[in-house]
């Protein structure tokens, strides 16, 4: 019997906490009548646009899941585009559960029916957690560009803000310690990797990294690199058609274009690594963006309430669904 990883349950114990924390937070701060206003925001939603939603997330997962079988191909591995389908739905499934179950889950299911070692798919899984982390930034840094008035502006103007003095002018002291506690960082990773190289600690960071680097490395292995970074930016797409169309599904933000949907994007993704399934923090983060876009906080949190229970939604039905129907298209394997 696999012994229990208390200290896996304890970590999700506490980061849920805090998801649940944020949206009690969420709430109780606003005054009465915003907690209304929130309240009621369900009976303003046009439930009608779930469908190109839904459209553009499941096409999202089923672009992911063609990248995926790129990536298993030079590994000898030619899996069906269903049950790579299935088994795309069913990691974000079990992702709602428990981070990172369904990376295990969507591989262990995968070779269940097809003919492929589980064990061997992780360096493609370590290849797509690289690529999304890439495109993200990508998209990060399209995003300061075409909105640095807004964005890039708005950090600039915190961190001078960060360090004014009451008279308005410029602490220099506390520049320098920002400055120190940057160098003191720094020197602290030196002697970890110098003095302590030998440490556990390290090695898992060094394995991590090699393992990262190496199922970086073997994309140059797919047979169609062009389609493998069109799948990339597709899957991307997809994700901002999503947030826009979201827009005009809550009539307060439905005069929200693009860029705010860039902007929504890259800050809600943070909110959904945050907390599982990125419960609280999403509506938080994209609450705080649409500030900078002269839209009210909660009005902003409402959007992001909503967005978030829709894809949610979404996830865990379409996961229900490849649960319940992946066995029957597969009963001839069993």
């Amino acid at each position: 019997m696999r012994k229990i990883n208390y200290k896996a349950v304890i970590q999700y114990v506490i980061v849920l906490g805090l998801g649940l924390g944020l949206i009690w937070y969420n709430s109780t701060r606003l005054p009465p009548q915003q907690l209304e206003y929130l309240k009621s925001a369900w009976s303003l939603a046009r439930y009608e646009y779930l469908i190109p939603v839904l459209g553009a997330l499941l096409l999202s997962h089923y672009s992911r899941a063609l990248r995926w079988m790129m990536l298993m191909k030079p590994l000898g591995y030619t899996p069906s585009k269903i049950n790579t389908y299935f088994a795309v739905l069913l990691g974000y499934f079990f992702n709602m559960l428990m981070p990172r179950l369904g990376e295990v889950m969507k591989c262990t299911v995968l070779a269940k029916y097809e003919k492929v070692a589980p064990d061997k798919l992780v360096g493609t899984i370590l290849v797509e957690r690289a690529v999304d982390m890439i495109s993200m930034g990508i998209v990060a840094i399209i995003m300061v560009a075409i909105q640095f008035d807004r964005i890039g502006g708005f950090a600039f103007d915190a961190f001078a803000d960060m360090l004014r003095n009451k008279e308005g002018a410029t602490s220099y002291t506390k520049l320098f310690v920002i400055l120190g506690v940057v160098l003191v960082v720094i020197l602290g990773l030196r002697y970890l990797f110098v003095k302590k190289a030998d440490s556990k600690l390290v090695q898992n960071i060094k394995r991590i990294a090699r393992g990262v680097w190496e199922g970086f490395k073997s994309i140059r292995k797919v047979e169609n690199l062009p389609l493998f970074i069109f799948h990339s930016v597709f899957i991307w797409s997809l994700y901002l058609f999503g947030i826009w169309i979201g827009f005009m599904a809550f009539p307060p933000v439905e005069h929200l274009g693009f860029p705010a949907a860039l902007s929504v994007l890259i800050f809600g993704s943070i909110g959904l690594i945050a907390t599982p399934g990125g419960i609280g923090a999403y509506e938080f983060m994209v609450e705080k963006t649409l500030v900078r876009f002269d839209i009210p906080n909660v009005v902003g949190l409402a959007f992001g309430r909503l967005n978030w229970a829709a894809q949610t939604a979404i996830t865990l039905v379409s996961g229900l669904f490849a649960l319940i129907v992946m066995p029957i298209v597969n009963r001839n394997k069993e």
